[in-house]
């Protein structure tokens, strides 16, 4: 396992300057340090305390663990909702009651006891291959029709992103019929499951496939990029059930630390992600959407269009989280 600081060279660096220890906090982040540097140095600038961020791709719930009351994370800031899961799941989050908090961020994106905050908002799209199927208004369920045999891409079921969407099928149609759809998904795959969801959308453009699964800011950061905007280009992004229920979203989001020894500027720092600034750097850095609702996506993300997002409540999602990995070990969908 390995993790990585702020400033690796040096090891743990506090962002910005405090006069004593009592205006610092210690952040535990899943999230990558081009994204979450900035910001925080904007909470640093602007409240005069220091943070320590700590930057790893998995083990943070292990390592608090371990650590137990000692352990001197504030908050944890995670790229997905199984990792919130996790840590719940794990007695290792201690509940916040802000009026802030439950202003900017709408209830369906956030846990009703306060364990959890969401932040930001992704899409689970499907794109199609711009000259061979153009823009197509189809559902996730349409991904288990026959007509689509050998045509549809995606990375391994077992991945966060796809268990969620798994877990929201589960919870839209039941374990039984969920069952049946995620083995005409199989039946229908052009290759095993694979990659990332960028590697997807190449797949695409190589002819591999007509339709893969991705999440919106991938799409977004790779029409950024001088180097990859020719492989996005080659597919169109499509927004699933538009007529019916609505598109599922996936969101990264933050927790209070179970032992966190500052609590109260751990609680300054949510507030301020959650706030019209931070919101906006996530939606320009990332491509994300922000979770707060008068905060305009970038232009870029924008210009894809509006979009209906599926209305059930994501912490819904932690209820059918197990039952989703069960039917894709049943299904054996990675094999």
């Amino acid at each position: 396992m390995k993790w990585v600081t702020c400033a690796a060279v040096v090891g743990l660096m506090s962002i910005g300057h405090s006069a004593n220890a009592e205006d610092k906090l210690t952040v535990y982040s899943y999230r990558q340090a081009f994204l979450v540097e900035p910001i925080i140095q904007r909470f640093t600038d602007e409240t005069g305390i220091g943070v320590d961020v700590v930057f790893a791709k998995d083990g943070i719930a292990e390592r608090i663990a371990r650590e137990g009351r000692l352990s001197p994370a504030d908050l944890v800031l995670t790229s997905d909702f199984s990792r919130l899961v996790e840590l719940v799941d794990k007695e290792l989050t201690s509940p916040v009651n802000s009026t802030l908090l439950e202003n900017n961020i709408p209830a369906q994106y956030r846990d009703p006891d306060g364990q959890w905050y969401a932040l930001t908002m992704r899409v689970r799209n499907l794109y199609t291959a711009k000259e061979r199927l153009g823009p197509q208004q189809m559902t996730y369920e349409e991904l288990a029709d026959p007509k689509y045999k050998g045509k549809i891409c995606t990375r391994s079921g077992k991945h966060p992103y796809n268990i969620a969407l798994v877990a929201s099928m589960i919870a839209h149609h039941g374990e039984a019929e969920a069952k049946t759809w995620l083995q005409g998904v199989k039946a229908n795959l052009a290759r095993k499951p694979q990659g990332n969801d960028r590697g997807q959308i190449a797949a695409v453009k190589e002819g591999v496939c007509d339709i893969a699964l991705g999440n919106s800011y991938y799409y977004g950061n790779m029409l950024k990029d001088p180097e990859q905007k020719v492989i996005a280009e080659a597919v169109t992004i499509n927004f699933p059930n538009q007529a019916d229920r609505g598109a599922h979203v996936n969101v990264s989001g933050m927790a209070l630390a179970r032992y966190s020894p500052n609590k109260a500027n751990a609680i300054k720092l949510m507030e301020f992600l959650s706030a019209d600034v931070a919101q906006k750097a996530y939606a320009d850095i990332n491509m994300e959407y922000p979770v707060k609702v008068d905060v305009a996506p970038s232009p870029l993300v924008a210009s894809w269009g509006q979009f209906k997002s599926d209305q059930l409540p994501i912490f819904k999602l932690a209820e059918y989280h197990q039952a989703a990995i069960k039917l894709l070990d049943e299904v054996q969908f990675d094999l």
